[in-house]
């Protein structure tokens, strides 16, 4: 199949695929940034019960899979993560649409702890980017998958799993990443259950037929499902487009943190247990926090953390005159962005001021 972009009427992959997805069924999962938050929640609690624990987890050896050929790893304090939102419908996530065998990922961020970890910068990546993907090998055959020109920023996932999106971001970007956290539907709605859902001020009605959420002007307590409808929200907030459901996105992490700052978990063990449980079963991890102790001690590194000192951006991006559907990179403002998190530094607000992303509106739906 063409690595070429086609007009579909919306923002949507592009790529080789295992099997064609259901347009139907195709939905954004949760907002990948919730991974950091889940695990910051369930850090408090991994040291109870840890063989059971233990026994929840999924890692992926990413420095076996990808080698040498990685930007260098710099020890200066700082720490860069990439977060994924995985789409498959297999097993529990069957409910949310047929599963057609290829995962796709179509939400991704770069979160960057800065330094001393009192503050960070999180870097959404448009799934409908259109970039250089690197020759990688897939996770199921083995296979060498070619380089791609002008291919879908989320078919990198979908060829070649996590480590050929390990691989993607750390050749636009420069940056290699310390660790990588991914997780899916079933995961992220049974954390914001045993959280006892999630704060959100909606300044206008919310109605989305393909997220089945409705909501009216006010403030709400989202449970699990309501938090995914939420955070796969696009068609009927701001422009429409994937770019402002990004944003709005953005907005429920940062309730979400702030609601993660609220729960009294130490007041009860079953809390507690409860969390830390459902933190261990939502992520995949890299080998490096594939156990209880290791997520442990890098949840603990991020509770200095919260919602005033984590600062949100989209990677600049402007639509591609071919094909309104896709997005193409602003490349001398993306090297500003990629700069600023290199040199441990807040990205300048000029990077982004003339990106399409930031013109999605969908912000101003939900604070």
């Amino acid at each position: 199949m063409s690595e070429q972009n086609r007009s579909t009427g919306r923002i949507r992959g592009t790529g080789t695929r295992r099997r064609k997805p259901s347009r139907r069924h195709r939905a954004k999962t949760l907002a990948a940034w919730v991974a950091a938050g889940a695990v910051v929640v369930g850090g408090a609690g991994l040291g109870y019960a840890y063989l059971a624990l233990d026994g929840n987890l999924s890692s992926i050896d990413i420095d076996a899979k990808l080698g040498a050929d990685r930007p260098d790893d710099v020890d200066d304090g700082s720490q860069d993560i990439l977060v994924l939102g995985s789409d498959s419908r297999s097993g529990d996530n069957g409910k949310y649409g047929r599963d057609e065998g290829a995962a796709r990922s179509d939400t991704a961020m770069v979160l960057h702890v800065a330094k001393g970890h009192r503050s960070a910068s999180v870097v959404s990546i448009p799934r409908d980017t259109l970039m250089e993907r690197p020759a990688c090998e897939s996770d199921t055959t083995g296979a060498l998958v070619p380089a791609a020109h002008r291919a879908m920023f989320n078919t990198a996932y979908e060829v070649g799993g996590p480590a050929c999106a390990v691989k993607t971001v750390e050749s636009m970007s420069g940056i290699r990443m310390d660790h990588y956290l991914e997780v899916d539907f079933t995961g992220f709605t049974k954390l914001i259950d045993e959280l006892g859902g999630v704060e959100v001020t909606t300044k206008t009605a919310i109605a989305d037929s393909r997220s089945h959420l409705n909501l009216e002007p006010g403030t709400h307590t989202l449970n699990g499902e309501e938090s995914l409808g939420l955070v796969r929200t696009r068609k009927s907030v701001g422009d429409g487009s994937d770019l402002g459901r990004i944003q709005l996105q953005q907005a429920f992490v940062k309730a979400l943190m702030d609601r993660t700052k609220s729960v009294g978990v130490f007041s009860s063990p079953k809390k507690l247990y409860g969390l830390a449980d459902a933190a261990t079963r939502a992520v995949t991890t890299d080998s490096g926090l594939g156990s209880v102790k290791e997520l442990t001690g890098f949840a603990n590194g991020l509770k200095g953390l919260n919602a005033k000192n984590v600062h949100m951006v989209t990677l600049p991006v402007e639509y591609d005159p071919a094909d309104p559907n896709r997005v193409l990179p602003q490349e001398k403002a993306g090297r500003q962005v990629w700069a600023a998190l290199q040199r441990d530094r807040p990205i300048p607000a000029s990077a982004t001021e003339d990106s399409a992303g930031d013109k999605g509106d969908a912000s101003k739906v939900v604070r």
